[in-house]
């Protein structure tokens, strides 16, 4: 059975519960995990809560509470400085790790200086440089973005070669400007085209934020211009979902041609369902959820954060190898996406 099967009782009683926490030490909104805090506490912190990162930290919640970790959340609400502020907070409680959810993955280095001696585990953002987690106490627990978007361009040119098509033109939705996550999912779909022997031209790159909304909004004016596409390619289902409702408001039909996205959310796997998206691919968010407890468990007993990780290590040898754990990504069609509703 699927971790995301197995955990979804457990992670409903938890978000409940979460939702009755009191507020954190600046006003922001906060939640605590009812572990006994026989194996100390630690502070998890959100860059903010959308579906897929609330899924992620309710998995920590229950993750932590089973281990005996006394685990508390904060929202960041995208704000760099605030992420900082909480560390600082945390390690002077005494807390023995913290775990990051960064806003700006340029700036892991400021907030491992402010955790100093504590351990930190970075979840689902990488650092941009990866170089950080070669100190002894930092981790990151998150899905390798190579693949992502290697398996949307791995399932576009499976499509287009059985219509006997060798050139595609695309519409690109990216996630925000910059990020990892945004470059190596654009980078990733691309590869795998011209790996697969397809030429692929784009048609127009649109900023869309990530946003549901953002997407639709910018996408709406290039559907109704007459441009010809082939394809919509979204870096996450927010997006694709946003470019499904544009083409339904100007009577173009969403399932006339694919549309991909990344992360299987619950709005995603619907749509893949109904036929309204081609594919997407399941990030699995309860599994970074618990990957990141066991990680940050690893690093306060001095062990490597992937020792004895029920996850998947990292082989590419380098000076900070032992310090990811990978939650692999999973590519989601109709053919298998009842294992993920």
């Amino acid at each position: 059975m699927k971790l995301k099967k197995m955990m979804a009782v457990v992670l409903a009683g938890v978000t409940c519960a979460g939702m009755m926490a009191g507020c954190g030490p600046s006003g922001d909104d906060s939640k605590a995990s009812g572990g006994s805090g026989e194996k100390g506490t630690m502070t998890l912190i959100m860059s903010t809560r959308d579906e897929f990162l609330s899924t992620l930290e309710s998995a920590a919640m229950s993750s932590a509470e089973e281990a005996g970790v006394k685990l508390t959340s904060q929202d960041a609400q995208n704000d760099s400085a605030k992420q900082i502020q909480y560390i600082e907070t945390a390690v002077n409680g005494g807390d023995e790790a913290v775990i990051v959810n960064p806003v700006d993955s340029d700036a892991a280095q400021s907030l491992v200086d402010a955790a100093g001696d504590t351990p930190l585990v970075f979840v689902n953002r990488p650092p941009s440089d990866m170089e950080v987690l070669a100190a002894k106490n930092v981790g990151f627990c998150g899905s390798n973005e190579d693949t992502s978007g290697y398996f949307q361009g791995e399932y576009l040119a499976d499509h287009f070669k059985k219509q006997g098509k060798t050139e595609i033109k695309y519409i690109l939705l990216q996630g925000e400007l910059g990020q990892v996550s945004q470059i190596k999912r654009c980078a990733g779909v691309l590869k795998a085209l011209k790996d697969n022997g397809i030429k692929a031209t784009s048609v127009v790159d649109l900023a869309g934020k990530y946003d549901r909304a953002e997407a639709m909004n910018k996408i709406s004016p290039v559907l109704t211009s007459g441009q010809e596409f082939d394809c919509i390619i979204s870096n996450n289902d927010a997006m694709a979902l946003g470019a499904i409702e544009a083409c339904e408001a100007a009577g173009i039909d969403p399932a006339s041609f694919p549309i991909v996205g990344i992360d299987c959310t619950k709005d995603g796997a619907a749509a893949v369902q109904a036929g309204k998206m081609a594919m997407t691919v399941y990030q699995n968010p309860l599994g970074q959820g618990k990957g990141c407890i066991e990680a940050a468990l690893n690093l306060v007993e001095g062990k490597a954060a992937n020792d004895g990780t029920s996850f998947t290590k990292d082989d590419s040898g380098k000076d900070y190898s032992d310090s990811i754990v990978w939650i692999p990504f999973e590519p989601v069609t109709k053919d298998n996406v009842a294992d993920y509703l």
